[in-house]
């Protein structure tokens, strides 16, 4: 038998150390979330971004025994909140709930983005996409007599740029439904920019603004309530839960007008597939639960729970449909 040299037991002292990080690691990340998980919410409550995080975070706490916590950090068109979590750690304890503006618009509005919205982030899952829609303050409607979008545009061309269109932030598919709007229409009105479509809601409605194209379910009570007026829908068909809103199509010929939104988690690039797909199959299963999904609809949302994969398809797609409506509308933010 040859002696047991000093060069291997050096390499089985060092196997050892390697199969005991790598045991720790598993059993680590096997325990993953063993404290609380904040999901960043990148714009003020009461928009829809808001409302869809608050929706699932209660059901991921009671699926993984942890807080979900939602953690709203407004500001920049949601680039301050999609940066904060781009270059947070890649644990699985900070995630974004991203948007068609976050990961679809603003690297082609913005010239110096913070962020890649492909290498510094990991997709999970769409969590639901919902159509914008076109609203007013009821008083102001009736004030001036205003029933469909054709009056809206009437009245928008005879005070070219005294009105104002509030958005809940640069770059969102609120703010470029309405450089679409008025690219084809060929009115003016002021853009306005909020930190969410909450406070922007509370002045469309005290009639310090005079438009907004929002997100259906944020905007749905205050047009059940009688606040606001909705005129048209801005996707491609009306919407199961606005059937008598018609389309910006219908309402006003714009051939091909669609602008809609999407909401979805995304975590920091190199978070463990295994986190990913955990946090994933959680999220879909709480989508499939009918208590939220037939109140998702109801407010106009259509849930989704898609794969990873199938998200990070749908990122790239849509990156490539913004790009050209932003180069048509001609919208830039500095």
């Amino acid at each position: 038998m040859k002696p047991f040299n000093s060069s291997r037991r050096l390499l089985l002292a060092g196997s050892a150390v390697l199969l005991a990080l790598c045991s720790s690691a598993a059993i680590a990340q096997s325990a993953w979330p063993n404290k609380p998980v904040r999901i960043v919410v990148p714009f003020a409550p009461g928009g829809t971004t808001d409302i869809l995080a608050r929706a699932i975070a209660p059901e991921l706490s009671k699926a993984f025994g942890q807080q979900f916590v939602v953690d709203n950090k407004p500001g920049a068109g949601g680039n301050l909140g999609a940066e904060q979590v781009a270059k947070s750690a890649a644990d699985g304890y900070t995630v974004l709930m991203g948007t068609v503006g976050t990961h679809g618009i603003n690297r082609a509005l913005y010239p110096k983005l913070p962020y890649d919205p492909f290498k510094d982030f990991a997709p999970v899952t769409l969590v639901a996409s919902v159509p914008n829609v076109m609203v007013v303050p009821s008083e102001m409607a009736v004030a001036n007599g205003i029933h469909t979008v054709k009056d809206f545009i009437v009245l928008a061309k005879s005070r070219p740029g005294k009105l104002n269109m509030g958005s809940s932030g640069n770059g969102t598919s609120i703010h470029l439904a309405g450089e679409l709007f008025k690219s084809q229409t060929g009115v003016f009105m002021t853009h306005i920019p909020y930190r969410g479509s909450g406070p922007a809601l509370l002045d469309l409605v005290g009639g310090q603004v005079d438009v907004m194209f929002d997100n259906l379910p944020s905007a749905m009570q205050l047009i059940k309530s009688g606040k606001l007026k909705a005129l048209a829908v801005t996707s491609a068909t009306r919407s199961a839960a606005l059937p008598d809103a018609p389309t910006i199509e219908e309402a006003a010929g714009l051939k091909g007008f669609e602008a809609t939104s999407w909401f979805g988690l995304l975590a920091p690039a190199g978070t463990p597939t295994e986190v990913i797909n955990r946090l994933q199959q959680e999220v879909a299963k709480a989508l499939n639960n009918p208590a939220i999904s037939e109140k998702m609809l109801a407010q106009g949302a259509i849930p989704s729970g898609n794969t990873p994969a199938q998200f990070a398809t749908l990122i790239e797609s849509e990156h490539r449909k913004w790009a050209q409506v932003v180069k048509i509308s001609g919208a830039r933010v500095d």
